[in-house]
């Protein structure tokens, strides 16, 4: 059954997490967005169906408009996910063509974040 109070814990919960300034990582957040898109669509659905005995131009209006909504959304998902797998196969074919250079990279980044928490420990 269709629960409102969880969609707009859900929404609240999302909006919650950017307003705190905390921004989620470029890979969390499309993984996130995946997700709320597909329990969107899901409860979109749900609303579609339990809607479909009402009758009335408003509830038909309605119910066009969340279905155009729910096609749009779809949509977009796939667009996004093709775009994650793109990207992941692009950094996946760089890392096999520069795996030396790959693992520099890394440990460049590892030195210099350790090198930052050092001196910032250091501070106290």
């Amino acid at each position: 059954m269709l629960n409102h109070r969880a969609c707009g814990r859900r929404l609240a919960d999302i909006k919650t997490k950017e307003e705190k300034g905390h921004p989620m990582p470029n890979e969390a957040n499309m993984e996130q967005l995946g997700t709320n898109l597909k329990e969107l669509s899901h409860d979109a659905e749900e609303m579609l169906q339990a809607t479909a005995g009402q009758t009335g131009e408003r509830m038909k209006e309605l119910r066009q408009r969340l279905s155009t909504a729910l096609d749009t959304a779809k949509t977009t998902y796939h667009r996004i996910e093709e775009k994650t797998v793109a990207g992941a196969k692009v950094a996946d074919k760089t890392i096999r063509e520069h795996p030396y250079e790959s693992i520099g990279v890394a440990a460049g980044i590892a030195f210099g974040v350790g090198l930052l928490i050092g001196v910032l420990a250091g501070r106290r």
